[in-house]
């Protein structure tokens, strides 16, 4: 089972970070977090570890509502919070990738009836905003 759902955008990388964050904002996601993982090569491993990986950023998206009801249901589900959103540029390739963590491996790893509902809540939630970002089969 493949744990990301993944579009390939026909977008700059900051565009595909602004557009994603507007996505997910429509379908009730706040952004908690925001990880530039380039940046944080660059500080600890060099500019050339930044430079191999190009630029990427995880975005830590959360639904409150979402979390709510899977918090009530299961609190240990925290530790699979919050559902992590990655724009990434490939600088070999120059391709724009956004990626969203697939929720349905909540389910496998809890398999309770309420965080499958909360799961395929989330999932068509984030589906939905990766459906909004123009994608380069659409150039």
């Amino acid at each position: 089972m493949s744990y990301t759902h993944t579009n390939t955008v026909d977008l700059s990388y900051t565009d595909a970070v602004e557009q994603t964050k507007q996505a997910l904002s429509e379908q009730g996601f706040g952004i908690l977090s925001e990880i530039d993982v380039r940046s944080t090569f660059e500080k600890k491993l060099g500019a050339e570890a930044g430079d191999e990986l190009g630029d990427y950023v995880i975005l830590g998206a959360c639904n409150p509502g979402l979390a709510q009801r899977g918090l009530t249901a299961e609190p240990d589900l925290g530790a699979l919070l919050p559902c992590n959103v990655v724009v990434r540029h490939d600088p070999s390739s120059g391709t724009t990738v956004v990626q969203a963590i697939d929720p349905q491996t909540m389910v496998e790893l809890s398999g309770t009836d309420a965080v499958r509902e909360v799961a395929n809540d989330a999932d068509t939630r984030l589906r939905a905003a990766l459906a909004q970002l123009p994608t380069a089969a659409e150039a």
